[in-house]
């Protein structure tokens, strides 16, 4: 190894770790929105079924504002809330690193199916 070549693997190691640092640096606020993302996705559901509860009649009160008390103690604000029957769709919201970001969600009962008949052979 030649004089000129010494210290070169340092220069090299902090090289490789100030580009590890910049990814991460990069990375870190991209998982941090999608997981608050994915916990805006979560509060919208609860919200929309607590207030398919109450139009339902199974829980007593008032559909959209169950729905915003629900929104909000999952860090969300409701932003909307639209009952069609017993279905409710809401839409919230919430900020992730200064920008808004929105979650919809509807819930009600399942789809009406018809028995099926046992005669017409169909499983």
């Amino acid at each position: 190894m030649s004089k000129r070549e010494r210290g070169s693997g340092s220069i090299l190691a902090v090289a490789l770790i100030a580009g590890t640092l910049c990814l991460l640096a990069l990375l870190l606020p991209l998982q941090f929105a999608l997981a608050r993302g994915q916990s805006l996705a979560g509060a919208a559901d609860a919200a929309a079924l607590a207030a398919a509860d109450v139009s339902s009649g199974a829980v007593a009160g008032f559909p959209c504002e169950s729905a915003a008390v629900v929104a909000r103690a999952n860090g969300a604000e409701l932003e909307a809330c639209e009952l069609d029957g017993l279905v409710a769709t809401v839409r919230v919201t919430g900020t992730v690193l200064g920008f808004s970001v929105r979650a919809a969600a509807t819930a009600g009962p399942p789809p009406d199916t018809s028995p099926v008949d046992p005669s017409s052979g169909v499983n």
